[in-house]
């Protein structure tokens, strides 16, 4: 099994398929590997940057940092992964940080099965929210009522998109009241 994605999600990814009997698990983050001890990069109160080892890692498992996945090879199923190491360097003046291939570090990997647990940035302005007019808010997620509507009448959000990245059962209770959102607005149609 190979996880793709480092935190908390990747992390119970992990564990389940250690305790579903997969042979070996390797898991892949894009970042760099983050330091045993807070940074001084994070003081506190800021949340500390530092290396989290959760019960699932324990439990067996490589991690690999600095890892992008560029492609997947396969016959209507996965059997290998394209990947290449990565660095993190400035793109811009004000210190932005992409990352860029290292050259001479492509690799394959084989795999049975591959789970993205990849983490969630925000919702992503594009053409369509543009053209329909709808609103951000100060975060970057899509504005909305007590009801889950946007400033569009009838286009409704739930989860993610909204909240912010947050747990799988906030995201479930937010499409619930979103239900319940769109049922009045269809009962006053």
């Amino acid at each position: 099994v190979l996880v793709i994605g480092g935190g908390d999600t990747g992390s119970d990814c992990v564990g389940t398929s250690r305790r579903q009997g997969a042979l070996s698990v390797t898991q892949f983050e894009i970042m760099p590997k983050p330091p045993m001890e807070r940074s001084e990069l994070s003081p506190w109160p800021l949340w500390p940057i530092k290396l989290d080892l959760t019960h699932a890692h324990h439990e067996g498992g490589e991690q690999r940092w600095s890892v992008m996945t560029k492609g997947f090879d396969g016959d209507n199923k996965v059997k290998k992964l394209k990947c290449v190491e990565v660095e993190w360097k400035a793109k811009t003046k004000q210190g932005t940080l992409v990352p860029i291939e290292k050259a001479g570090t492509d690799f394959e990997v084989e795999a049975d099965l591959v789970i993205l647990a990849m983490g969630f940035l925000g919702p992503e302005k594009n053409q369509l929210f543009n053209d329909m007019g709808i609103s951000f808010d100060q975060k970057g997620n899509i504005k909305s009522d007590e009801k889950n509507m946007t400033n569009v009448p009838g286009v409704f959000v739930a989860g993610d998109v909204t909240l912010g990245q947050s747990l799988v059962v906030k995201a479930i209770a937010d499409g619930q009241k979103a239900a319940r959102g769109i049922m009045m607005y269809l009962d006053k149609s």
